[in-house]
């Protein structure tokens, strides 16, 4: 190589250096926002685990937060917790004591299971604290193993009624919380190190329908069937909202919010509102949360499915509607029902009515409070998708129509009351006699002649 050409080398050396050297320095909520930009876009790298954004946590605070047991990171440490941490050692206790094999081995076969996943645990988190990667590990082992022997134990204990059975649904209900979650594949794991290999235990998914029939607010039993089995789910919560969704379905397309029509205005034109449960299977009957307006029978008819309003209603449809709002892969469909519960049931008058119509089952002492939480769990949250907008198209149409506007002006004018349906109906007798004794006086009159 000639000088000139070696200089000439050092300086395209020196010149890349010069350049590196003045790349600008992002500050660091700019990485973090540009790292967050990138998880979003790629499904592999989705974080779904994640803090509960503040324009929805701050509606109510209390339905992201664990009450008896933290899992994962996120919670990890909490003051009122502390009670159930410690106990974890008693059920990893009982966890090693019912596998094959010694307790050494056990552990040693899961610890080397879950340090090989560390870096894909590490991106299943959002806003997760620096943890080492034994704490991580041994956080994971700890929490799966508390898992598979706490629903292991609800399946044995059954629906007895006990004074532990509210803290065992309490329990459960942590488990669903969008923030109180680890990898779905890191409990998969554990599983098929464990439990899979006794004769005597379910499937994964059996155990974990059991624990999950306990928060899920509505009437109609959860089916193994009805998942889609694409995938392993994100976590617990996500495992829940799959029993949610529609097979094979597709975003209905909307432009505008539909027209809500409550369900004392829907009544009043004649719409009879009737749970799905009751009724013969139908097509309709393949999404568990299926609403379908009916003109068949004699009276039209807006079939639902039938459910318990409660706290745990409000709190687990909160963690299913933030999960929805905020992870792009994953469908509104839990966000479609809470808005058309929303639409419906405005006031406690239609609380009233959709009770009396066997759909609802209010455990809130009020009418006003079932009707104020369902309004509440729709505040803040984004419209992007409505898979009811066919049935609210066709009650819409219905309601417009001459002869069921007609009925409920009527209904509205004439029978708001009972006093003003018996003023009616004696309006209607005196009116008859006046004919009557017109008639009378008639013939009398023409029978003189």
């Amino acid at each position: 190589m000639s000088n000139k050409e070696g200089s000439s080398s050092h300086a395209v050396s020196q010149q890349e250096i010069h350049v590196e050297e003045r790349e600008p320095i992002l500050p660091r909520t700019v990485k973090i926002l540009l790292d967050f930009v990138d998880r979003r876009q790629d499904k592999d790298k989705f974080s779904s685990i994640f803090e509960v954004p503040r324009r929805l946590r701050e509606v109510n605070p209390s339905s992201f937060t664990p009450r008896v047991v933290s899992i994962g990171p996120l919670h990890k440490g909490r003051e009122n917790l502390k009670l159930m941490e410690d106990k974890k050692a008693s059920f990893l206790h009982e966890f090693l004591t019912g596998v094959p094999g010694s307790r050494e081995e056990t552990l040693k076969k899961c610890d080397e299971q879950v340090r090989g996943s560390v870096d894909k645990i590490r991106r299943c988190y959002f806003g997760m604290k620096p943890y080492s990667e034994d704490e991580l590990v041994q956080m994971m082992v700890m929490d799966a193993c508390f898992i598979l022997q706490f629903i292991d134990n609800l399946s044995k204990s059954g629906d007895q009624h006990s004074e532990n059975r509210l803290r065992s649904r309490s329990v459960a209900l942590d488990l669903v919380l969008l923030e109180n979650q680890i990898p779905f594949f890191v409990l998969r794991d554990i599983y098929e190190l464990t439990f899979k290999t006794l004769e005597s235990k379910p499937s994964l998914n059996t155990m974990l329908l059991n624990l999950l029939e306990r928060v899920n607010p509505f009437f109609e039993k959860l089916k193994v069937e009805d998942l889609s089995g694409e995938e392993d789910p994100y976590h617990i919560l996500g495992f829940l909202h799959d029993f949610y969704q529609i097979k094979n379905s597709k975003p209905p397309g909307i432009e505008e919010l539909p027209r809500a029509h409550s369900a004392v205005e829907l009544h009043e034109v004649g719409v009879r509102f009737r749970p799905n449960e009751n009724e013969t299977p139908n097509e309709n009957r393949t999404w568990i949360m299926a609403m379908a307006f009916e003109q068949s029978s004699h009276k039209p008819t807006l079939r639902m499915p039938k459910v318990l309003i409660d706290n745990f209603f409000e709190v687990a449809l909160r963690n299913l509607i933030a999960y929805e709002q905020y992870s792009t892969p994953v469908r509104n469909y839990v966000t479609s029902y809470a808005m058309a519960m929303d639409m419906l049931a405005a006031t406690p008058a239609d609380i009233a009515r959709l009770g009396k119509s066997g759909v609802i089952v209010n455990h809130l002492g009020s009418n006003e409070k079932a009707s104020n939480m369902i309004s509440s769990i729709c505040k803040d949250v984004t419209f992007l998708d409505f898979y009811y907008i066919e049935s609210w198209n066709e009650a819409k149409k219905y309601y417009d129509s001459y002869w069921s506007k007609n009925i409920g002006v009527l209904k509205r004018k004439y029978f708001s009351t009972p006093w003003k349906a018996i003023a009616l109906l004696a309006g209607i007798i005196l009116f008859l006699i006046a004919v009557v004794q017109f008639v009378f006086r008639v013939i009398k009159f023409t029978s003189l002649r």
